[in-house]
């Protein structure tokens, strides 16, 4: 079976032969292993499939907004700081701080420019390329994607990431116990700018579109039930259930605790969504999601500088034993955003995802 079938028939509970999963490397993982990572990789295809000897030249230079001390302004206003090679900078300046700035501010095209400049930056990186992919250039190579049989993902960027950077944090939370107008007319500018942007995904013909909106803490939302299902659900279900009437999926990336939404997610159409392990734990995600929809556990990152191979391989084999089904609804993804996961550990999840998601 292809990838792209299988991957679809977990999404949709239509019985998959293997567990799709995946272990993600950021930059300064390749800068730290260097070569020697680039090895374990080519060695294990299936987990890692698309990269090709020669890929990285240079695993030191790092993508646009993953340099150390660089500002970057992106097509929002927002400027944000990098702390750390290899590490996403951060937002240090919010256009909207001031709500007096609201009536003249003029968002972007989402459509013009380039792609999302961190996740598309990471992406570039990967392929040698100084800049993240132009909107032409997009869509020449996720249509070319389709036609190779390949999954087509879109890019849907970022929801109450988006607010607070445009806010301010502290801003926003204010906002949310406040209840000011102009919060519904920041997320009315949200709204219509995401669905010009899902407008042209489903143009090109994408499989499902991804977005990234972190609203937990690890110890749970980073405001009331009651705020997020009066400002956020409503939105959500107006995106998602965009796509899901077209025909695509919906990824939902939300990291930190979101059990307590988790019906919520369901009803606004998510087709897939990764919870954390660490603070969601095994049996709150079975309990929570399974059968519901399809989740792809996101491994105790946190964890794996400090665990042993064995602790590795027995946390995919405790996932898998809890929340699999034969239907589907169950994929793995470990991310390694760190300097300190040492090699033996990356080499770890690798191999227990090919031992254990494919017996």
């Amino acid at each position: 079976m292809e990838a792209r079938e299988n991957w679809l028939r977990a999404i949709e509970y239509r019985h998959p032969q293997w567990i799709p999963c995946s272990v993600s490397l950021a930059p300064i993982a390749w800068k730290r292993h260097g070569e020697e990572l680039a090895k374990v990789v080519l060695a294990h295809p299936r987990v890692s499939p698309g990269y090709s000897p020669g890929m990285l030249k240079d695993f030191s230079r790092m993508p646009v907004g993953y340099r150390k001390g660089e500002i970057m302004t992106d097509k929002w206003g927002c400027a944000r700081l990098c702390l750390e090679d290899g590490i996403a900078g951060q937002a240090i300046s919010h256009p909207l701080a001031d709500w007096s700035a609201l009536d003249t501010y003029l968002p972007p095209d989402p459509v013009r420019g380039t792609l999302d400049e961190i996740t598309q930056g990471h992406w570039a990186f990967l392929h040698g390329r100084g800049t993240p992919l132009s909107w032409p250039e997009a869509e020449a190579e996720f249509r070319a994607r389709g036609e190779r049989g390949e999954l087509v993902l879109g890019d849907g960027e970022k929801l109450l990431d988006r607010l607070y950077f445009l806010r301010g944090f502290e801003n926003l939370m204010i906002d949310f116990a406040t209840e000011p107008p102009e919060l519904d007319r920041l997320i009315a500018i949200l709204q219509d700018y995401e669905l010009r942007l899902i407008a042209r995904w489903l143009e090109i013909g994408v499989d499902a579109i991804s977005f990234h909106t972190d609203f937990a803490t690890q110890t749970g939302l980073m405001m009331s039930p009651r705020s997020f299902r009066k400002y956020l659900a409503p939105l959500f279900r107006t995106l998602f259930q965009t796509c899901r009437r077209a025909g695509a999926h919906v990824v939902l990336s939300s990291d930190g605790r979101t059990l307590e939404v988790a019906d919520d997610l369901v009803e606004c159409g998510v087709s897939m969504h990764d919870p954390q392990l660490r603070p969601n734990t095994v049996e709150g995600i079975a309990r929570a999601f399974k059968g519901k929809l399809c989740v792809v556990v996101d491994l105790d990152q946190q964890g794996f500088p400090f665990m042993s191979p064995a602790e590795i391989r027995a946390q995919v084999d405790e996932v898998i034993d809890a929340i699999a089904l034969p239907e589907g609804g169950l994929m793995l993804r470990a991310i390694v955003s760190d300097a300190e996961t040492p090699l033996s550990n990356i080499e770890a999840l690798i191999e227990a995802m090919e031992d254990l998601c494919w017996r």
